[in-house]
């Protein structure tokens, strides 16, 4: 908090308004790596909410309608894993699954940017082709498949996933989707129930 304190005072100065510091972090590492991470980080909102009057926390939203112009900029690659740039995640073991990613992703924009105007059934098609596609993107399969000792298990989600995500799509494209094994892949994985898949379109 002190170190952030300063920082912002630095900031403030240098750019002549409040400056916004973001600090993403891993969910899982509360919790899951560090057992007292969620009361560690209770306290510390405690300890800036009455402790200081330097800054406040913000979502990135209300800084945005608080200070709407700014410097556009394109931040760098980095990365919290081995040698910084991502190097566990593009490794020859697991590389293999971007293009297939990337491919998906294109064809959730065009599916989302097609349906306008969805039947009940394509609707649930659809939020579930998000939810398949969001599983095969989480980036615990390839760091899996880079560990070793469980790579089987990352490579059969991985592969899990982008083909549901295949099988949804065409169903879809093709307007013929199986409500039954639609029923029962909504019922194996339903994360994120309230999901939208209009969130996908480009034309928004």
């Amino acid at each position: 908090m002190f170190n952030r304190e300063r920082q912002i005072e630095y900031l403030r100065d240098f750019m002549g308004k409040p400056p916004i510091v973001v600090a993403p972090y891993d969910a899982e590492l509360f919790g899951h790596w560090w057992y007292e991470g969620p009361q560690w980080l209770e306290m510390l909102l405690r300890k800036v909410a009455f402790e200081q009057k330097v800054f406040r926390m913000i979502t990135l939203s209300e800084y945005l309608e608080m200070y709407p112009t700014h410097q556009v900029s394109t931040p760098s690659a980095s990365s919290w894993g081995h040698k910084g740039y991502n190097d566990v995640w593009l490794d020859g073991s697991n590389d293999w699954i971007y293009r297939h990613l990337h491919k998906a992703a294109e064809r959730m924009t065009e599916l989302a940017d097609e349906k306008t105007q969805p039947t009940s059934l394509e609707n649930r098609a659809l939020n579930q082709a998000a939810r398949e596609l969001l599983l095969a993107q989480s980036s615990d399969w390839a760091f899996m498949m880079k560990g070793g000792d469980t790579a089987f298990y990352g490579i059969r989600r991985t592969k899990d996933h982008i083909l549901r995500f295949t099988r949804l799509y065409q169903e879809i494209k093709d307007s013929r989707i199986d409500g039954g094994w639609l029923e029962e892949i909504e019922g194996r994985d339903n994360i994120f129930p309230e999901i939208d898949y209009r969130v996908y379109r480009s034309t928004e």
